[in-house]
Parts: C-alpha cells; sequence; structure tokens
C-alpha cells in the first residue's frame, strides 16, 4: 500500500512539475529581481550548459550554499587529482559567487536545474555524469529518478537529517524509501543522522564526522583586515554574524544596554542574507544608531556604532574582527547556523538555544567550553558583556574551541576512502579511452 502511495505521490510530483515548467520564466524573473537568480545565467536553471562537456569520466558535485560548498570543494579537488572532470552545481547567487573564485582549478560551475524533468533530462544528457555527489540533505526526487533511471549512482555525503525534516519523512514512509535505495551510499554526520537515514530505507549508511571541520580556515584580505583594525583602535568589538529577520534588531538592543558599561563599543552585524541590508540599515538608525555600511564603502569612524557587514565572501574578515561572536538564526529564527567557522577563527561562541540543525557541533563545543547559549537578549548581553569584562575567561572559551576542532577532524579522509570505490572505475575508465 505504501508503495503505491509513493507511486502516486511521485506521479503527481511529476505532473505538476510539467505544468508548472511553461510558467517558470515569470517566477526565475521575480526571482532575479529580488537578488535571488543570476539574471544572466537563468537559463542554466533549465538546464541548458554553462559550457561544453569535456572528454572523458565526469563526477557531478552539487552543493546548496556556501556552507556546503566550501565544504565538498576539498572533495572535487581530491576527484581532480586524479585525472577525473568534474562539474559543480550550486543553488544560490551567493554560493556561485563564491565557488566561482575557490573552486578547483579545471571544475566547471552551472546553477542547479530545477527538478523539474525537462531541466533535468537536459543538464543529464548534456553533462553525462559517471557519478553525483550530493551534499547534507540536497534530495531532488526528479533528479534522484532520473539518474537512477540511467543507473548512475548517487552518493549523499556530510549528510544530515533535521528533527523537522525527519518528522516529515517519517509521515511519507514509502516515498523516503522509494527515494533514499536509489542512493548508492550515505555518508552521514553523525550516528543520529546515519540512523534517521537507515529508517527512512538508506543502504548502505556509515558515518563519517562532519566535513566543515576539516575545511581551510575562511579566507581574508590581510590589507583589508589590517585597515579595518586600524579604523577600530582600541575600542571593544563584537560581532554578530549570520543574523536572521528578527535579531538585528536584539542585537541593537545588546548594543544599547552594554553601550555606558563600555565605553566606545563598536557592534558588527553580519547578515544571512545581504540583499536586508537596507530594511537592517533603516531599523538600526531607526533605532538611532549611527552606521557604516560596508558595500558603500563607508569608514569605520571614532562615533560608528554600528558597521554592518553586507558583503558576500568576506565572513573570513568580520570574525577577525572580534573575539566575541554571536552566532544567528538561533533566538528569533530556529534551526541555527554553522558555529565551526567562528570557532576556527579565534573567537568565544555565544549562541541562542535553537541550534538542533548544528546539534552535535554544537553539543562537542558546549562539552568542551567553547560555546555558551542563551535564552534570550538579556542572557546575550549579560553573557556577551561578562566575556569583555573578563578577557581570560574569552580567551579559555577560543582555545577550548580550537581543542574540540582539533578532535573532530578526520570527517574528509574517511569521505575521500568511501568515495574511492566509486572513483576507482572511472579511473580505470579514463586510462582505457586514453589508451583507445
Amino acid at each position: 500500500m505504501s508503495n503505491l502511495i509513493a507511486n502516486f505521490t511521485l506521479s503527481a510530483y511529476r505532473m505538476i512539475g510539467a505544468v508548472a515548467y511553461p510558467f517558470m520564466g515569470p517566477f526565475l524573473r521575480l526571482r532575479a529581481s529580488r537578488g535571488k537568480e543570476d539574471r544572466e545565467r537563468r537559463y542554466e536553471r533549465y538546464g541548458y550548459p554553462s559550457s561544453e562537456k569535456p572528454a572523458g569520466p565526469l563526477v557531478w558535485f552539487h552543493a546548496a550554499s556556501v556552507g556546503e560548498s566550501m565544504a565538498v570543494l576539498p572533495l572535487v579537488q581530491h576527484v581532480n587529482d586524479l585525472g577525473i572532470h568534474t562539474i559543480m552545481t550550486t543553488g544560490t547567487v551567493t554560493s556561485a559567487q563564491v565557488v566561482k573564485r575557490r573552486m578547483p582549478k579545471g571544475t566547471y560551475h552551472q546553477f542547479v536545474p530545477l527538478d523539474l524533468k525537462p531541466a533535468v533530462q537536459r543538464f543529464i544528457n548534456h553533462w553525462q555524469p559517471d557519478l553525483a555527489v550530493f551534499t547534507e540533505s540536497e534530495i531532488w526526487p526528479m533528479t534522484v529518478l532520473e539518474l537512477a533511471a540511467r543507473h548512475i549512482p548517487q552518493v549523499l555525503v556530510n549528510a544530515r537529517m533535521s528533527d523537522r525534516s525527519f518528522k516529515r519523512w517519517q509521515k511519507s514512509a514509502g516515498l523516503a524509501e522509494t527515494l533514499f535505495e536509489n542512493f548508492a551510499h550515505v555518508i552521514a554526520q553523525s550516528e543520529l543522522d546515519g540512523d534517521r537515514f537507515r529508517q527512512l530505507g538508506a543502504r548502505p549508511v556509515t558515518i563519517s564526522g562532519n566535513l566543515k571541520v576539516d575545511t581551510d580556515s575562511l579566507p581574508f584580505n590581510n590589507n583589508e583586515l589590517q585597515l579595518i583594525k586600524r579604523s577600530i583602535g582600541s575600542r571593544p568589538c563584537w560581532v554578530a554574524v549570520s543574523t536572521h529577520d528578527g535579531e538585528e534588531e536584539t542585537v541593537a538592543k545588546v548594543h544599547h544596554f552594554m553601550k555606558p558599561r563600555l565605553g566606545g563599543l563598536l557592534t558588527i552585524i553580519v547578515p544571512r542574507h545581504p540583499e536586508r541590508s537596507q530594511t537592517i540599515c533603516a531599523l538600526l538608525k531607526g533605532a538611532g544608531l549611527k552606521v557604516a555600511v560596508r558595500s558603500q564603502n563607508q569608514s569605520i569612524e571614532p562615533d560608528t556604532e554600528i558597521y554592518l557587514g553586507d558583503t558576500i565572501g568576506e565572513m573570513g574578515l568580520y570574525l577577525r574582527l572580534a573575539r566575541i561572536a554571536f552566532v544567528g538564526r538561533s533566538l528569533s529564527a530556529e534551526g541555527g547556523q554553522n558555529p565551526l567557522e567562528p570557532a576556527s577563527t579565534g573567537t568565544a561562541i555565544v549562541s541562542g538555544r535553537n541550534v538542533h540543525n548544528f546539534r552535535d557541533s554544537y553539543q562537542n563545543l558546549l562539552d568542551a567550553g567553547g560555546a555558551r547559549l542563551v535564552a534570550d537578549e538579556n542572557m546575550l548581553a549579560a553573557n556577551v558583556e561578562f566575556l569583555f569584562q573578563n578577557p581570560n575567561e574569552c580567551e579559555k572559551m577560543i582555545s577550548a574551541a580550537k581543542t574540540c576542532l582539533d578532535g573532530m577532524r578526520g570527517a574528509l579522509s574517511a569521505t575521500s576512502e568511501t568515495l574511492d570505490a566509486y572513483l576507482f572505475p572511472l579511473t580505470v575508465k579514463r586510462n582505457l579511452e586514453n589508451i583507445g
């Protein structure tokens, strides 16, 4: 019975996609007008290629956003080092811009096709991947089924399953099994994630740890860093990163609260979505704060209270400007954001309690003493002020976080070893083609 329901659901999904396909143009134009699509590259979302396919075997990597892209790039490099071509797709404008600057030489980039049969077929027909590698929770029904129909192995790396997603899949257990059984291998971040994938029908499932721990520290422009540090001088400074709607207002209130206690306080706000910059700036100015906006090349003056970091690809810069970091999407928004980046750049981490999407990373940091969780703006203000007033405790947290990260490493080598079983036949295929 569950198989019948799953087949019916997938047929309905396919039919709805076929009906929607001719009308995707206005939808993508609207997204482009809001900065959520690259206007000049919208055709790629229909599966049209960004370049010609190279001769020889090819591996398709897909990562949704910036964090996932950075985590998978060492794997892309590993495949390239074996002499196998790679195509990498991403889903956001921000990730495309970052990947373009950092992806290995010889890797092709394209926006991921819409999960509609014509777009997916067009993409696969052109690139003809020999292996597809997806990251974390990127599971798109049409893509999975089209790859399976062509007997192209699919591997899910750094896989994670949030509480919300697990509950949703459990309600459609037959559909989950129909899709997940097509994965040749699932390499999960944790035992909990692995167990959830097994319950939903994935086989085999192995545990690697989190690839994000093994990524290089976030890059930065040292000249820019020194220039901004000189403008900050000896002022007390903290940073709120990956903030979501509602959290900038909270950070502004915390700034007002601490300002009388910490003379010359500077707060840096780095929103998760830079396109919200104008709205955030208006909110901050409405709260009576003097704001300098990074994207407008505005300098930090002695009376600047908020530095709004609304640029793409400079997280490494912002995190190195302060020793204390609040990590957003954890107070007014839920799920949390990756705490490993601020931990690796040397900051004491404070976050809200709604961090279930990164439960294992936070638990490890909490156990080591490298992070603190707060319930509201009052606790946030109290903890940040405490760390300012007690620099030795701040340094202990920073050191504990780095030690914790060192103990969590190893996911990259474990994932590479598993992938090698699927890559070895491609090296043989390449060698045979070269002989021929």
